[in-house]
């Protein structure tokens, strides 16, 4: 994968919703603009996240599954702080 993410959250092991929502407390400590890379093995977690980025200004450049593991890469929406 080619996208290089800013920060990268470790969710990995946590039942759902709890990796959406450290995804949501890592995201609103990044600037617009900004990527997150988040690995989880949820399964619930790939339709959490669709879910999200569909009600949310946020983008989902990328998601895919290596293994038992979920990769998402999501890109901050809003305007880039000053």
């Amino acid at each position: 994968m080619a996208l290089q993410p800013d920060d990268v959250l470790d969710a990995r092991g946590l039942p759902c919703p709890l990796p959406l929502l450290k995804a949501k407390q890592a995201l609103s400590r990044m600037q617009a603009g900004q990527l997150l890379e988040v690995m989880a093995t949820d399964a619930g977690s790939w339709r959490d996240f669709e879910s999200f980025i569909a009600q949310s200004e946020h983008e989902m450049p990328a998601r895919e599954e290596r293994g038992e593991v979920y990769h998402y890469w999501v890109r901050k929406g809003g305007e880039p702080r000053a």
